[in-house]
């Protein structure tokens, strides 16, 4: 198992996801001005107190606006009312974890640019650094042995453990604060202070593991993804096929989903969805690939709108997907801002494929299952050597 600083969940949001299914421009605008604004904006606005629907909505509200008056913690009391809604996606984040989640959708994370992995003795090493990040200045590199953070011995902990206190989620830790790691490399062993960076992500990367095809690894759809899709697309050898990896893909902004659908369709329906009983859908634009031979990889950690896009291409028989049953999540989450400044994320509709598929609580079923060696699968698929069907 290995883990990046990015999408660690922070400690109260481990309950719900890692990123949950925003509708970038639809949901947060659309509930404050009463009127659901056009699919193709992208801009995720900061939520407002107005920025709210339904019941449970105004209960957690007030329930935040209560405790306030009486000197107590708004999202204390908060989270109280959350956990009695029932809402399995619902969230609190406090003002930090919520910029930090603004951030990840901004294709940025805050930390020191290390990928850690666990190794059967239950050992933390460094299984990448990030070009230009504090870590590699400081001259860190891959299979160097993390021994401790901040003074905590990280053996045999979970990953997700390791990568929280890397990023500081129990402090709310921000670019320009320190870090001090325990790093081991043969018979050296030796301390590092360093100083948490706002970084960049990668959350497109193309590669061409063999002649003819080309493989397009989406790790979250972050503003600018669907657009590096379309590109890669572009770019790919026209007598080749193309692996679309979204395996372990938390998910992220719905309208760059959509644009990366609109590599391989031409136009048509990507998904419906509604909001408080109010139906709306989500469409292609024209004039995407629709010839080159196309595999969809997914895993149990293919969430969200990474779900939307791999169920648009399954239903409208675009590719063939391949792997396990994704996660399950299709529900809609709306912010709204409390007194204090935390945000709670309630859910406020579902999202269905083009056949009508709900997703939520469900996932995609492959159309061929495969547990092990599923790119290269995907490449026999591609290449005509097995059958897809």
């Amino acid at each position: 198992m290995s883990g990046r600083e990015l999408f660690c969940q922070p400690r109260r949001v481990r309950r719900g996801a890692a990123l949950t299914l925003v509708f970038a421009g639809l949901l947060v605008t659309g509930a404050a001005t009463g009127a659901f604004p056009d699919p193709g904006q992208s801009d995720r606005k900061t939520p407002t107190g107005a920025a709210r629907t339904g019941a449970a909505h105004e209960d957690v509200a007030k329930a935040a606006a209560d405790a306030m008056a009486d000197g107590k913690s708004p999202m204390e009391a908060a989270e109280r009312a959350v956990s009695r809604s029932g809402d399995r996606w619902a969230a609190v984040y406090s003002e930090g974890e919520y910029q930090e989640f603004e951030d990840a959708l901004d294709g940025q994370y805050t930390g020191v640019g290390l990928w850690t992995r666990r190794t059967a003795d239950g050992r933390i090493d460094v299984a990448k650094v990030q070009a230009g990040s504090p870590a590699a200045a400081a001259g860190i590199r891959k299979g160097d042995r993390l021994r401790s953070v901040d003074g905590e011995d990280v053996d045999g902990r979970p990953v997700t453990d390791v990568v929280s206190l890397l990023r500081g989620d129990a402090t709310d830790a921000r670019a320009g604060t320190t870090v001090t790691l325990g790093l081991e490399r043969g018979t050296r062993a030796w301390s590092e202070t360093l100083r948490r960076a706002l970084l960049s992500t990668d959350s497109v990367t193309v590669r061409k593991p063999a002649a003819g095809i080309t493989v397009i690894k989406v790790s979250a759809f972050t503003r600018g993804s669907g657009e590096l899709v379309r590109t890669a697309v572009r770019q790919a050898p026209a007598d080749g096929g193309i692996v679309l990896d979204l395996r372990g893909n938390s998910g992220g902004l719905v309208s760059e989903a959509v644009t990366a659908a609109s590599a391989f369709l031409d136009g048509g329906l990507v998904a419906t969805y509604d909001v408080d009983g109010a139906e709306r859908s989500l469409h292609a634009e024209p004039g995407g690939d629709t010839a080159r031979p196309l595999v969809a990889l997914v895993d149990g950690g293919t969430m969200s709108a990474a779900e939307m896009l791999t169920g648009a291409l399954q239903d409208r028989g675009r590719a063939v997907v391949l792997g396990s049953r994704t996660f399950g999540k299709g529900s809609i989450q709306m912010p709204t801002r409390l007194p204090d400044g935390s945000v709670a994320e309630l859910t406020v509709g579902h999202y269905r494929t083009p056949s009508g598929h709900a997703v939520d609580g469900r996932g995609i079923t492959p159309d061929l299952e495969v547990s092990s060696g599923a790119l290269e699968r995907a490449e026999t698929v591609l290449s005509g050597l097995g059958d897809p069907s």
